[in-house]
């Protein structure tokens, strides 16, 4: 579980760190311009470890599961190379997904139906999915913690609705963050980059 932990660390630093020295240096610069190619490299960026975390999450969900529901078994299930299985598919699977896109499909200035079809299978692939997923095994824990002690019932409460909360929360402004771009709603951009902002805080404050 803990290295899970630390995987989660690390990918919400890198997240942070896609986006932070970008724009301290557009704060401190008359000018804000980047290149073609740096935005490519850092929507890339930025997106692949989004992605990576809503699947990391995913990946602690499904570890909490089987070490309450199953935890004869869990070793024999979370065995070493599962793990680094796990730990890569959530990794890899978003980079792939990008790559893909990048290469088959040119960036444009406009937002195309090819884009946004694009985006949509994303958001349901590495967001949807893993949030229900989520809620799913969480909720499959508190069955079972209910059905136990009061002291059980609640560690398992301080231990799962915080984090339910929190992921809602983060779930419901990426969500409304891709809708918002899609639909080119005329907001004003101080809004835009808050909820942006936002997406990057509260991972870290999290963890």
């Amino acid at each position: 579980m803990y290295i899970f932990i630390a995987a989660l660390l690390i990918n919400s630093l890198l997240l942070s760190s896609s986006v932070y020295p970008l724009l301290l240096v557009d704060f401190l610069s008359k000018k804000q311009i980047i290149s073609y190619s740096a935005y490519l490299f850092q929507f890339d960026i930025f997106y692949s470890l989004l992605s990576s975390e809503f699947l990391l999450l995913a990946v602690m969900a499904y570890d909490r599961y089987v070490s309450i529901y199953k935890p004869l078994q869990y070793p024999v299930i979370m065995r070493k190379t599962t793990l680094c299985i796990l730990l890569l598919l959530a990794w890899l699977l978003p980079v792939c997904q990008m790559a893909v896109a990048t290469g088959f499909t040119k960036l444009q200035c406009v937002i195309s139906t090819m884009h946004t079809i694009h985006d949509m299978i994303m958001l349901v692939n590495f967001a949807l999915l893993p949030v229900l997923f989520i809620l799913f095994t969480y909720t499959r824990i508190l069955i079972i913690s209910y059905q136990s002690s009061r002291e059980v019932r609640k560690k398992a409460a301080q231990t799962c609705l915080p984090h339910l909360i929190i992921l809602i929360n983060f779930s419901c402004l990426c969500t409304y963050s891709v809708i918002i771009v899609r639909l080119e709603s005329h907001i004003r951009k101080i809004v835009k980059i808050s909820k942006h902002l936002k997406r990057l805080f509260y991972p870290a404050k999290i963890n």
